[in-house]
Parts: C-alpha cells; structure tokens; sequence
C-alpha cells in the first residue's frame, strides 16, 4: 500500500510533539522547573546588603575580611584533606 504524506515515517502528532519539546528546550527562559540554581554565597548577600544601605561601609568591610579569612581557612583544610 501506498500513503500519501506519511511525514518520513511518522504521524503528524509525533511531528507536533517533537517541534514542541524542541521549541521547550531551547525557547523557554532559564527557570525552568526542576532546573538547579546556584545558591548565593556569603559574600553575594553581603555585597547585596551594602548595595541596599542596610550597613556602613565599616561594617562591610569588616565582615568582608572574615569573610575572606574563614574562606581561606576552609580551603587550607579541603587542601589538607586531599593531601591525606
């Protein structure tokens, strides 16, 4: 037997599904459900509450240096637990 437009093999709603799940994949906008989203580090909220005047310039910059400090210390013991 002979069919007229068997669209390659496929039916049309398998057409149309395909073209949906494309379009789905690369024409939606980033939140997609069930997508991970990088937290915000310690240092990205506090350079948000300095930007929202919710502290002084002091206080940023002190937290800023323990910050940096505790970050430095847990990468000196990621660095010597993989030295173990």
């Amino acid at each position: 037997m002979f069919y007229t437009n068997n669209y390659w093999g496929m039916n049309m709603i398998w057409w149309i599904i395909w073209m949906v799940m494309i379009f789905w994949i690369f024409a939606t906008p980033y939140d997609i459900p069930g997508q991970r989203k990088q937290k915000d580090t310690p240092l990205d909220i506090l350079q948000q509450r300095y930007a929202m005047g919710q502290m002084t310039t002091e206080e940023y910059k002190e937290r800023k240096r323990i910050l940096g400090e505790e970050l430095a210390e847990q990468q000196r013991i990621n660095t010597s637990k993989k030295v173990k």
